[in-house]
């Protein structure tokens, strides 16, 4: 059943209520113009000038000039307090993909929540971007072809192996855990191709490599949606 509130054949840009750096908030726009805040990003985004086509959340930051501000059906209130703003957001976009600004980096616990977020819901396609890097959940299998050097780092939310051609330092034949193996700082070093055995692959690239990413993550194949 699908239980959307915002339905879209076009990428949209999430907004948080974190900071939001000017290069990521310009990269998304660029790639998703219309714009959905999770509760108290819609602070942020009235700063920025952005008008939401909607903002969803259980409304505890969202300030009165922005209730004002926006059309009250644009406003999607959701009270349970079981599930963070980002994940209430992800449940109930349908976009092919999702470009977070505002979730990454000023607050740590709300950052590790949102990767949280992303690898119990993989079939929900989203780009965290950072001022420096982006982040997504790899998706089964995808192909990449960015310039030798380009840094990328793997890091595990769960026991997760895989296989990598394009890779510096292959990663085919370890197992990867949080409380293990990590894959920070590894290359590219010819065109990358990567393949997992599950969605708790975290992957980041360069901010400068979001719209390569972002192609290649919308073709790629797509992980089940997780029961529960």
């Amino acid at each position: 059943m699908n239980d959307a509130i915002v339905f879209s054949t076009s990428p949209v840009t999430l907004i948080g209520a974190g900071t939001v750096p000017e290069q990521a908030i310009e990269a998304a726009l660029a790639l998703a113009p219309d714009v959905v805040c999770a509760d108290g990003g819609a602070n942020v985004a009235l700063q920025l000038g952005l008008d939401p086509v909607a903002v969803i959340g259980d409304f505890d930051s969202l300030s009165e000039a922005a209730r004002v501000a926006i059309p009250e059906d644009r406003l999607h209130p959701i009270a349970e307090q079981d599930s963070t703003d980002f994940d209430k957001c992800l449940r109930h976009i349908d976009a092919p993909l999702v470009l977070g600004a505002g979730f990454d980096g000023s607050r740590v616990d709300h950052q590790m929540a949102a990767f949280n977020a992303m690898v119990r819901r993989p079939e929900r396609r989203c780009i965290l971007l950072g001022p420096e890097l982006i982040s997504f959940v790899a998706p089964p299998e995808l192909r990449l072809d960015l310039a030798v050097g380009t840094l990328v780092s793997l890091f595990p939310m769960a026991a997760v192996t895989g296989r990598s051609a394009g890779l510096r330092w292959p990663i085919e034949g370890l197992h990867f855990a949080p409380d293990g193996r990590v894959g920070t700082s590894n290359e590219i070093s010819g065109p990358l191709h990567l393949w997992f055995d599950s969605p708790a692959m975290l992957m980041m690239l360069p901010l400068t490599e979001l719209e390569p990413a972002a192609a290649a993550l919308s073709q790629a194949p797509a992980w089940p949606v997780r029961a529960g």
